[in-house]
C-alpha cells in the first residue's frame, strides 16, 4: 500500500490531511515523497519555530538522549529545571508546570484558577468567562471553554462552568455574569488564532484586565499558538502590555517535540501542593532540552526579524488583487481572499508553497528564521494565486 493508502486503513479518520506525504527537510523548505520541493509557511501550525532539522535544536536533542530520556517527576533532572528558571526570568512569572500540549497547559490553567477560588471564596466561585469564537483545546474541558458551538455539538455534556462573552465589547457582560455566577477567571487569547487569526482590541484587553484586578478574578492569557516569537514579542500579551496570572504555551516551545507550560503569577504560584496536578511525560528532560535551545536563542534580533518580517508580508498583502484584509500580528497573519481559502491553498501547494487555513481565511505561520529569500518567492506565488 502506498503511505494514503495505508494512512486511510490504519489511522483514525480525524484529519482532511492535504495530499502531500513529507520525507524530510531543511530550514523552512520540505521535500515530499513525490520528490517535490516545498516552500513551508505553516511550521507544523507554529511548531517548528527553528525549521525543520535545525542543527542547535537537533544536538540538544541528541546530548540528552545520550544521557537519559526520561526518569518520569519523582526524580529531578537539570533541563527541567533550567527551563522552568528561564522561562519565569524572561517573564517574571513564579513556577510553571510542564505537561505535553497546548489543551493540557490550558487544563492546568483552569484547574489552578478554579483552586485559587475555591481556596479563597468557596467551592461555588468556578465560572470561567472566556471570548466567543476563541479556541482553547479538544479535550472536553478546553473544548468547553472555547466559544465556538460547533465545536461543542458532539460531545455533550461538557464540563459545566464556562460562559463566553463578546470580545471587544467592554465588560459589562463580565459584570453580569460575575453578579449571576461568581467568576474564578477571565481567559483570554490575544490573537484569536483558529477563529480566523482576529487581534483583540488592545484596550478591550486592557479593560478586561483592570477589571480582573479589581475583582480578584484571575486572568489567564492562553498563549498555545501565539507565544514562543510568534508576534514578534516572547509573548503576545507583552505587545498588550498586560501583567497576566496565569500564562499557558505549547507549540513552538520545543521546536517540534510535544511539551506545554502553565506559567504561574505570583497568586496562584504555591496554588498546587503535592498530589494536586500531575503529568507522566510533562517536564521529559529531552522535550526540556530542545526547548532550552528554542528559548535561548529567542533574543532581541530574532524578535526584530520577526517583526521585520511580518511588517514585509503585511505590504505586500495588503491592497492586492483578490486579498480583501490582512490580520494578525508578525508571522502568525490570516489573508481573507476573494476566492474560498481551501482554493486557494490548493493552488499554493501545486506551485510549491505550503499554507494553512483558519476559518475562512489562508493562514501564514512561518518559522521564525525563515529567509528573506524564500519569503518573498513564496508572497510572490500566494499573489499569484489570488490575483488569478
Amino acid at each position: 500500500m502506498t503511505v494514503f493508502e495505508k494512512d486511510k486503513t490504519y489511522v483514525a479518520g480525524t484529519y482532511n490531511r492535504f495530499p502531500v506525504a513529507i520525507v524530510s527537510g531543511k530550514g523552512s523548505l520540505l521535500l515530499g515523497e513525490d520528490g517535490r520541493e516545498y516552500i513551508d509557511l505553516t511550521s507544523g501550525i507554529g511548531v517548528t519555530a527553528f525549521g525543520i532539522a535545525d542543527e542547535k535544536w537537533q544536538a540538544a536533542v541528541i546530548e540528552q538522549i545520550g544521557k537519559v530520556q526520561h526518569t518520569s517527576n519523582l526524580f529531578y533532572t537539570t533541563p527541567c529545571s533550567d527551563l522552568a528558571e528561564m522561562l519565569c526570568l524572561k517573564t517574571g512569572m513564579k513556577k510553571v508546570f510542564f505537561s505535553n500540549s497546548g489543551a493540557e497547559a490550558n487544563e492546568c490553567a483552569i484547574k489552578a484558577a478554579r483552586k485559587y477560588a475555591a481556596d479563597k471564596y468557596g467551592a461555588d466561585r468556578y465560572t470561567i468567562a472566556t471570548m466567543q469564537n476563541s479556541f482553547h483545546g479538544r479535550t472536553l474541558t478546553t473544548l468547553a471553554a472555547t466559544g465556538q458551538d460547533h465545536y461543542h455539538e458532539l460531545y455533550q455534556p461538557l464540563t459545566p462552568g464556562f460562559a463566553s462573552v463578546t470580545p471587544n465589547a467592554g465588560t459589562d457582560e463580565l459584570d453580569a455574569l460575575h453578579k449571576s455566577s461568581p467568576l474564578a477567571a477571565v481567559m483570554i487569547e490575544c490573537i484569536q488564532g483558529e477563529g480566523g487569526v482576529l487581534p483583540l482590541d488592545p484596550a478591550f484587553a486592557r479593560e478586561v484586565a483592570d477589571w480582573c484586578a479589581e475583582n480578584d478574578v484571575l486572568l489567564i492569557v492562553d498563549e498555545v499558538q501565539t507565544g514562543n516569537g510568534r508576534t514578534g514579542k516572547l509573548y503576545a500579551y507583552m505587545k498588550y502590555g498586560l501583567k497576566p496570572d496565569i500564562v499557558s504555551t505549547a507549540k513552538g516551545l520545543a521546536g517540534g517535540l510535544p511539551l506545554g507550560a502553565t506559567l504561574l503569577g505570583e497568586k496562584v504560584e504555591n496554588v498546587f501542593g503535592f498530589g494536586d496536578h500531575g503529568s507522566t511525560f510533562g517536564g521529559n528532560p529531552v522535550c526540556c532540552a530542545a526547548a532550552l535551545s528554542i528559548l535561548s536563542r529567542i533574543d532581541d534580533e530574532l524578535l526584530a526579524g520577526v517583526r521585520r518580517k511580518g511588517a514585509f508580508l503585511r505590504s505586500a498583502f495588503e491592497g492586492a488583487k483578490g486579498i480583501e484584509s490582512v490580520s494578525g500580528m508578525g508571522l502568525l497573519l490570516g489573508l481573507k481572499t476573494t476566492k474560498p481559502a481551501s482554493e486557494v491553498l490548493a493552488a499554493c501547494r501545486d506551485r510549491g508553497v505550503l499554507c494553512l487555513s483558519a476559518k475562512d481565511k489562508v493562514r501564514l505561520a512561518p518559522a521564525l528564521n525563515i529567509p528573506d529569500e524564500l519569503l518573498a518567492k513564496a508572497a510572490q506565488i500566494i499573489k499569484a494565486v489570488c490575483a488569478e
